[in-house]
Order: structure tokens, then sequence, then C-alpha cells
């Protein structure tokens, strides 16, 4: 087995999870998508909690790496805040997907421990650069209030993207980002 084959099975694992979420990931299914049999899957991942904390950690790394160049790349805080919500978008303009860890936040109590831990990081890691980020607009703010404001943010966010997929309408996250802006959730 290859690495190119584990990449093929993680890409193909992601958009299963995005579009079904992690109750609907199939290793039998996965493995028809993929053009190889269940055991291959096996191999690389021997249980679907390995593989889905294996998708759920890739996509925080990627998160990761992505906000840290939206604030290395420009000082412009608007710059900052349109390219985070702009991620979010971007899963529902790909065959209107849902956030990776959001979908799987929504089956958290159906989730392995592993997987969870990861989806947990990735939560965390949104709400820990929505506070760096309230640190420089909003510095007036203590600490607790910027992370329970980053929380907030981080929660609007996720659920306009629900409501819109929802609603098979990018219009509607559009519109719901826009009005958070308007009332002074989003800086």
């Amino acid at each position: 087995m290859t690495t190119d084959t584990r990449e093929t099975i993680m890409q193909v694992a992601r958009t299963m999870v995005q579009t079904r979420g992690y109750n609907g990931l199939s290793f039998r299914e996965l493995a028809k998508e993929v053009g190889i049999k269940s055991a291959s899957i096996h191999y690389h991942f021997p249980t679907k909690g390995d593989l889905g904390a294996a998708l759920a950690k890739r996509y925080t790394e990627d998160g990761l790496a992505y906000l840290e160049g939206l604030r290395a790349g420009s000082d412009d805080l608007r710059m900052w805040m349109q390219g985070y919500t702009d991620i979010f978008r971007q899963a529902l303009v790909n065959d209107n997907r849902m956030c990776l860890c959001g979908i799987m936040s929504a089956e958290f109590d159906d989730l392995p421990p592993e997987v969870r831990t990861e989806v947990e990081a990735f939560n965390a890691l949104n709400i820990r650069w929505l506070t760096q980020v309230l640190t420089v607009c909003r510095p007036q703010l203590s600490d607790e209030e910027r992370q329970q404001q980053a929380l907030a943010i981080y929660a609007a966010v996720e659920g306009a993207q629900l409501i819109a997929r929802g609603r098979d309408d990018i219009q509607v996250f559009d519109q719901t980002i826009q009005t958070y802006r308007s009332v002074g959730l989003l800086p």
C-alpha cells in the first residue's frame, strides 16, 4: 500500500464525512469509491475511529496553517475576518459541504474518544485564533470576555453554515455573515 492510497482514502473519506457526517462514513462504500478492497482501508486505518481521528487531525493542521497565513500575510483585520468566514463559505460552495469538525461536533456523543479529542482540538484552535484577533481589535475586553466572544463568533459562523446548507442556499450564509458584521458580532 502506498502513501498515495492512504491520501486518496483520506480525501474521499473527508468528502463523505463533510456531506454525510461521521456516522455516514462506511468502509465498504469508501473502498468502492476509492476502487480498493475494504481490507486495504483497514491496512491504513484499522478502525473507523482511527480514520476519523486522522481526518480531524489533518483538518485541524490545515486550518492552523490557513489561519496563521491570514495573519502573517496582512495586518488588515478585515482581511483576517473575511478570510476566516470565507473558509466556511468555501465548504458550502464545494458541493454544499459542512466544516468537517462542525459536522462531527453534531455527532459528538457518537464519536469514539480519539475522534472527540481531535474535534475538540479543532474547536479550541478556532477559539484561540479568534481570541487573538479580538486582542488586536478589542483590547479593552478582558481575556475571559474575548474568549467568550470568540466562542460566540465561532458558533455563529458554524451555525450560519449549517442553516445555509440545510436550505441549500449560499445566500443565507452571505446574508447572515453580513448581519453579524453589521450588528458588531464580527469585527
